[in-house]
């Protein structure tokens, strides 16, 4: 290998440099970057075939957007310009993290097997229990988290 650097590896390079700069944990991401130089969001899951379909459809990284310097996958390249088009429409509620957990002032891991689409918000979950626990008030557990989420969106998880 030489010590030179391929017109790929720089335009990595490139895209990570100019990526928008966020506040640690604003967005629930998994770790790494994605070859678009994000972090992936959703799992990796097509946010546009979750909120438009109900299904939870695994993304390709041949169908890559970036919004809020945080990458999402879709299934097909009319899913990606939808969510170009209206990504807000699209991307999950609370930065991704789980909507229990944000209510509660925490943010946890939001995981995609565990997701409500209410209201066409996406709401994602830790893990089965705490999803049940939602199911039994809904709508408070939202406005809850809507309420928290103004107050630690900008605050590292390792911080709350």
């Amino acid at each position: 290998m030489s010590g030179k650097l391929t017109l790929s590896a720089l335009a990595l390079i490139g895209a990570i440099a100019s990526a928008p700069a966020f506040a640690a944990d604003e967005h629930n991401t998994v770790p790494g970057l994605t070859a678009a130089g994000a972090p992936l969001g959703l799992h990796g899951v097509d946010p546009v075939a979750f909120i438009q379909l109900g299904n939870r459809i695994e993304g390709t990284a041949t169908y890559t957007a970036i919004h809020d310097g945080v990458a999402y996958y879709f299934a097909s390249e009319e899913n990606k310009e939808t969510f170009e088009d209206a990504p807000e429409k699209f991307v999950p509620e609370n930065g991704g993290f789980c909507t229990y957990g944000v209510s509660v002032g925490k943010k946890f891991d939001g995981d995609p097997k565990y997701s409500a689409v209410v209201d066409g918000k996406l709401y994602v979950f830790l893990n089965e229990e705490i999803f049940k626990a939602f199911q039994q008030d809904r709508a408070g557990t939202i406005a809850k988290a809507e309420e928290n989420w103004a107050k630690i969106q900008h605050t590292a998880a390792g911080d709350l």
